[in-house]
C-alpha cells in the first residue's frame, strides 16, 4: 500500500484468514468508507489466524526505488506472519521472488478474501502512519490525501518546499528540495528543526499531540508529546543560530511559572493534573553538513 503517494512510506500486509471465519463485507480497501474499512480491519486483527505487516520507509525507496521498496516490504509481511503459510496468493502479478510457493491474482484485492483483508490491514496502518505525520506537518495536510499528489498537496509543497517524510527521488518533489539557504533566506531553519525534533521522538516512540502551543505568557512550547502516559513538554533550540538560548538550559530558574502553565494546560485540556509529565530540551543543529542531535531529557518533572 502506497506505490503511488509522493510523501510517506510504503506497508505490506499478509493476512492468514481461517477456513470457516465470518468476517462480512470484505473488499478491496479502496472501496470501502474510513468508518467500514476500520470496523473490518478491528475484526480482521481480531480473527485472523496470523497477520503479518511490513513497511518500508523513505530512504529505502529514494535508495532502490519504490518497485524494489514494496517488493522488501511484501517479504517483511511474509516474514512476520507466525504460521509460515503453503501457499501464497499475492495481489497483481508484479511480484518477488520468495522461497514460499506462490501465485500473483490480477485485482487479487477484488477477488480473493484473505487479499482483501491483507489491502485492507495495509491500508488503515499507512493512513494513520500519515495521520501521524500531519500533526507534525500540519502545512501538508497529509490526513487528507495521504501522501498521495493532489491539488492541495501540490500548492503546500511549493509554497513550503519537501519534508523529510517526502520522496526525494519522486518527480515532482526533487524539484523542491530546501536548501539551507533557502531555510535560511525563508526564516525556516527554526521551522525545520522543530519538525526533525518532532520526527526524532516520533521515530522513539511518542506520540505527537501538537506543535508550536503557546502557554500563558508567552511560553512557546515547540513539541508536546505522549509515550507510556508520560506528557512530555519539548523545547527546540537551533545550535549556532542568532536565536540559540543559552539560558534555556537553565529552565529550571522558570520552575514555577513553567509548572503553573502546565497545570494550566492540563486543566484547559481536561487532562488530569495528576498525570505525570516533563520538560526536555532538544539542541538542533542544522548549520553542520549533518544534522546533529542532542537530547537533554528531564529538565523539570512532575516527581
Amino acid at each position: 500500500m502506497g506505490r503511488g503517494p509522493l510523501a510517506g512510506p510504503v506497508v505490506a500486509s499478509a493476512v492468514i484468514l481461517p477456513q470457516d471465519h465470518d468476517i462480512i463485507g470484505l473488499n478491496d480497501s479502496k472501496k470501502l468508507s474510513p468508518k467500514k474499512r476500520l470496523v473490518l480491519y478491528n475484526e480482521i486483527m481480531d480473527k485472523s489466524t496470523s497477520i503479518g505487516i511490513g513497511l518500508e520507509n523513505i530512504n529505502t525507496i529514494d535508495k532502490v526505488n519504490i518497485r524494489n521498496a514494496t517488493f522488501i516490504a511484501m517479504k517483511k509481511a511474509i516474514q512476520n506472519l507466525d504460521i509460515k503459510p503453503d501457499r501464497l496468493l499475492i495481489d497483481g502479478v508484479d511480484v518477488p521472488k520468495l522461497n514460499v510457493p506462490y501465485e500473483g491474482v490480477v485485482k487479487g484485492d477484488t477477488k480473493i478474501e484473505s487479499i482483501m483483508a491483507a489491502s485492507i490491514i495495509a491500508k488503515v496502518v499507512r493512513d494513520r502512519i500519515m495521520i501521524d505525520y500531519s500533526v507534525i506537518y500540519p502545512e501538508y495536510g497529509f490526513e487528507k490525501h495521504k501522501g498521495y499528489g493532489t491539488k492541495m498537496h501540490m500548492e503546500a509543497l511549493r509554497k513550503n518546499m519537501a519534508t523529510p517524510i517526502h520522496r526525494k527521488s519522486f518527480n515532482p518533489v526533487s524539484k523542491y528540495l530546501p536548501t539551507f539557504k533557502w531555510l535560511r533566506k525563508n526564516n525556516k531553519l527554526r521551522w525545520m528543526a522543530q519538525k526533525l525534533s518532532a520526527m526524532y521522538l516520533l521515530e522513539d516512540g511518542y506520540s505527537i499531540d501538537s506543535i508550536a502551543v503557546m502557554l500563558d505568557n508567552n511560553l512557546l512550547v515547540d513539541i508536546i508529546g505522549l509515550k507510556n502516559r508520560l506528557k512530555i513538554f519539548v523545547f527546540v533550540n537551533l545550535v549556532n543560530d542568532s536565536s540559540y538560548d543559552k539560558n534555556l538550559h537553565s529552565v529550571i530558574t522558570n520552575e514555577a511559572s513553567i509548572k503553573n502553565n502546565i497545570l494550566k494546560y492540563f486543566s484547559f485540556n481536561n487532562i488530569n493534573i495528576t498525570q505525570p509529565w516533563r520538560v526536555d530540551i532538544i539542541d538542533v543543529d542544522l548549520y553542520s553538513k549533518i544534522s546533529k542531535f542532542e537530547y537533554f531529557g528531564g529538565i523539570l518533572s512532575s516527581k
